[in-house]
């Protein structure tokens, strides 16, 4: 066998000797031989590919623990482990890219130079049970500050869903800045957490989707944990804001399925993350920027998976009142086979100026 020393090892495979080290410590790439002597450590060539793919997960960021892990798993197992990971990381990272967007204008004065625009809310919510459902475990809200749809399941999901959005809609009364918006909605969640709980009554069975998105005068805070959605349509493109959190979504994430195969998958209702009577789960939070003539729409899975986001953009125009209709009896029009609820509302410029100060 062909012996390598650290030095010449760490040069081939790009490590530094003190990461060899680490990793010998740590039972990560232990060396091949060891001098009972002298202590000094040596490689094979053979150990070359896995120290490589070691230095390459390291750059991806990926932690040691988890590099253990990936580097024992075969080839094709590995390479499913490190495209869920990589699809976690770009979530957190949008995530982080619109909190840093946020605070780069919030520190600049761009912020408050926005509010001086003026917009408000214009809205409108429609909830139906549909065709097959023997109740409506929905709950929509719409008022001059949150928009919030719940999907409840279980025997109680109509309670869970209820208890949701009531506890958010004490934010409507609420005076805050967006500075400071995300920790009040991040508290209103926690509260709706509990309240979720208390409708449950600890069963792992009952519990709500939640999302909402909430105005802050220049820019709207999203919440969202579970499947329902939240879409934005700007100059005619419809654009998604949330990511379910979904088994089937999961799957699709880490490359397991394609977007066709998870329609008809038997684990398609499934959901990974919820407001539920039996643990605690983090939902997204994101703060988005707000433009005078946007339109967002916030709707149960009864609509998304029955009618296309196509079909949606199509529907997401005309009269408040009348989109909300138009789009819940779209979905009743095709099988109606869950509740449905919409919520749209258009950001615009006030109708009337502002009050003279006194």
């Amino acid at each position: 066998m062909e012996w390598m020393t650290i030095g010449a090892f760490a040069k081939a495979c790009r490590l530094s000797p003190k990461a060899l080290r680490l990793y010998d410590e740590l039972d990560l790439l232990k060396p091949a031989r060891v001098d009972p002597d002298t202590g000094y450590r040596y490689y094979a060539v053979e150990q070359l590919e896995r120290a490589r793919l070691v230095a390459w997960l390291r750059r991806l960021g990926m932690p040691l623990a988890l590099i253990h892990e990936v580097c024992g798993l075969p080839a094709g197992q590995a390479a499913r482990e490190l495209r869920a990971y990589w699809a976690r990381v770009e979530a957190e990272t949008a995530v982080r890219r619109d909190l840093a967007a946020f605070l780069v204008d919030h520190l600049s004065g761009e912020s408050r130079r926005e509010t001086t625009k003026m917009l408000e809310l214009r809205y409108a919510a429609h909830s139906d049970r549909g065709h097959v459902r023997p109740s409506n475990q929905d709950t929509a809200y719409a008022g001059r500050r949150l928009l919030a749809v719940a999907d409840g399941f279980g025997p109680a999901g109509a309670p869970a869903s209820a208890a949701a959005v009531e506890a958010l809609k004490s934010l409507e009364d609420e005076e805050f800045s967006a500075g400071n918006v995300l920790n009040l909605l991040e508290d209103a969640v926690r509260s709706a957490d509990e309240a979720v709980r208390e409708a449950a009554g600890g069963s792992a069975e009952v519990g709500t989707t939640l999302t909402a998105l909430l105005w802050t005068g220049s820019r709207l805070a999203l919440v969202h944990i579970g499947d329902s959605r939240a879409y934005l349509l700007r100059d005619g493109e419809l654009f998604r804001i949330t990511h379910d959190h979904s088994v089937v979504q999961s799957l699709i994430d880490e490359g397991r399925l394609t977007p066709e195969e998870a329609e008809s998958h038997p684990q398609r209702m499934l959901l990974a993350k919820a407001l539920s009577g039996d643990r605690a789960a983090t939902p997204d939070l994101k703060l988005r920027e707000a433009r005078d003539g946007d339109r967002y729409l916030v709707c149960s899975d009864g609509l998304t998976r029955v009618v296309a986001d196509e079909r949606i953009r199509a529907l997401l125009s005309g009269d408040l009142e009348d989109t909300v209709r138009t789009l819940v009896e779209e979905a009743n029009a095709a099988g109606g086979t869950d509740n449905v609820s919409c919520v749209v509302a258009d950001v615009v410029s006030p109708t009337r100026p502002p009050a003279p100060d006194s």
